[in-house]
């Protein structure tokens, strides 16, 4: 038998948060993991689908980067609301006419993969169990069938049989996994799991789907558990020769509901970048016998009102520099121009006030002629008045790691921010010094610098794109806005506050 694992790759529901899978799938390919099972579930199939469609992970990235998630979403011919007993909130369309072909989703080539075996989980509406369908016989009314969570879509049709989504029952399957002789699972987990209850029907509808999904998972932990001593033991029913490892890529906080992303609260790209951060964090820490099989390791710190926003720098730059403003003057001289388009995520306000780093997390792109033009990054660093190496000194910090032409290059830039005699804290906090390094961070070789800019219009706009994810009041959208933004402009803020999405004057109402 041979010494090379057996690993199974599993991705649970989750609905457009499955984005998050996609980030850490990455990051699991880069680190050489091979895999010869693949299963789905819920929204989670999507992803097992398009990889048993031929794409490779980086492909994945970039079709969920550039997917607008109001494509998922299509509504019931208008007759059916008048008759007033519609089957569900809207239909299908949208999945099947812009979400499948913008993803790269192909029954067909799904249906002749070969060199992984694949499988995906439906509910059996008739029987209210789970049928598990191999990849060679799934169709595209399965894999709608697979996603049609009740209340949001209606049972598809098949055979005469209806099916929905098996989320109620079971948001993954460990079971299959162990039944097809995997010793390693990888569980690519995007649901949440704190003991916050929260009122509104949203919530607590997905409260029960979490309720379910963990439920489920850790009534198939005990399973396990029981195998791996029979194992040990000597009787292994599905050939494994060693208890089965499993390791789990999740966030530490749930991860923004589908309505953060459908008002565009949050983008695809940073729940890409969450994965891939999550899962390179996990490889690098990961013990070799995987994590315990008991409920404490899904668990997650409370989902709190967090903020984002957009912000574009830009300034002279040259290839061959190491120093900031020689780049620039070089730059200059040669017309050469680099653009920073950031999308910063902060998952909890009051975290990063109270952080002495103020870290969040950054996203975007890198605009360089040189480099052909805009080069998307997979993630990056902001932190806001971190301190510097002197005792006036503190540091905005703009990191993003990207590849150009198979090259790793991680772009590194600090605004210096001194608190002395003459402050000028508008040119401090608008004009970052910025190196690229060659690598993956900022040990690698400095191949190229120069100085970027924050105008004033730009900076307006900034404050036109701040958003506040997770929250679930007026009040809170304008506390967090607040906090922040007289964190990060202090006096200013009352001059660009009128810019911010929301009235910050009011405390009131959903």
């Amino acid at each position: 038998m041979s010494d090379a694992p057996h690993r199974s790759l599993l991705f649970s529901g989750g609905g457009l948060r499955v984005a998050y899978q996609a980030g850490a799938l990455r990051a699991l390919s880069e680190a050489g993991l091979e895999f010869g099972h693949l299963d789905g579930t819920s929204a989670g199939a999507l992803n097992a689908a398009m990889l048993l469609s031929g794409q490779s992970p980086d492909e994945m990235w970039e079709r969920w980067r550039t997917f607008d998630p109001l494509d998922f979403a299509s509504l019931l011919p208008l007759h059916e609301y008048l008759d007033g007993t519609p089957p569900a909130l809207g239909d299908a369309e949208g999945i099947t006419d812009r979400a499948f072909p913008h993803l790269g989703i192909d029954p067909e080539r799904i249906r002749g993969a070969t060199g992984v075996t694949g499988t995906f989980n439906v509910c059996n509406y008739a029987r209210k169990t789970t049928e598990v369908i191999p990849h060679e016989a799934i169709t595209q009314d399965l894999l709608v069938a697979g996603m049609s969570l009740p209340i949001f879509l209606p049972p598809v049709e098949h055979e005469g049989t209806p099916y929905v989504d098996a989320a109620f029952i079971r948001d993954t399957n460990l079971w299959e996994a162990v039944r097809r002789g995997a010793d390693e699972l990888w569980l690519l987990w995007a649901l949440g799991n704190t003991a916050e209850y929260k009122s509104g029907f949203f919530h607590q509808y997905m409260h029960m789907l979490e309720m379910s999904a963990n439920g489920h998972l850790f009534e198939e932990f005990d399973r396990i558990r029981a195998l791996n001593e029979r194992i040990r033991n000597g009787d292994s029913p599905y050939g494994q020769e060693a208890p089965i490892t499993l390791h789990m890529i999740r966030p530490a906080s749930p991860l923004p509901l589908t309505p953060d992303l459908y008002l565009d609260n949050v983008g695809l790209g940073t729940l890409l970048s969450m994965g891939y951060r999550d899962a390179r964090t996990y490889l690098a820490t990961k013990s070799p016998d995987g994590l315990t099989y008991t409920p404490e390791i899904t668990q997650m710190t409370a989902m709190r009102p967090g903020l984002s926003f957009d912000e574009t720098m830009s300034g002279a730059f040259a290839m061959g520099e190491d120093d900031p403003e020689q780049g620039r003057t070089v730059g200059r001289q040669n017309d050469t121009e680099l653009a920073l388009h950031a999308s910063v995520y902060i998952d909890d306000i009051d975290r990063f006030a109270n952080d002495p780093d103020h870290e969040g997390q950054l996203t975007g792109s890198v605009e360089f002629a040189p480099f052909g033009g805009e080069v998307h990054a997979t993630h990056g660093v902001f932190k806001l008045f971190s301190p510097g190496d002197e005792e006036a000194l503190k540091w905005m910090v703009y990191e993003l790691a990207f590849e150009h032409e198979g090259r790793p290059y991680y772009l590194a830039g600090k605004k210096e921010v001194r608190d002395d005699p003459g402050f000028d804290l508008w040119s401090d906090t608008t004009t970052l010094y910025t190196r690229l390094h060659e690598g993956r961070d900022p040990s690698g070789p400095v191949v190229g610098a120069g100085v970027l800019r924050l105008g004033v219009d730009d900076l307006a706009r900034l404050v036109s794109t701040m958003r506040v994810p997770n929250a679930d009041s007026l009040g809170d959208k304008a506390e967090a806005l607040s906090t922040f933004g007289r964190l990060f402009l202090g006096e200013l803020w009352d001059s660009y506050a009128k810019h911010a999405p929301v009235d910050l004057e009011s405390n009131d109402g959903p």
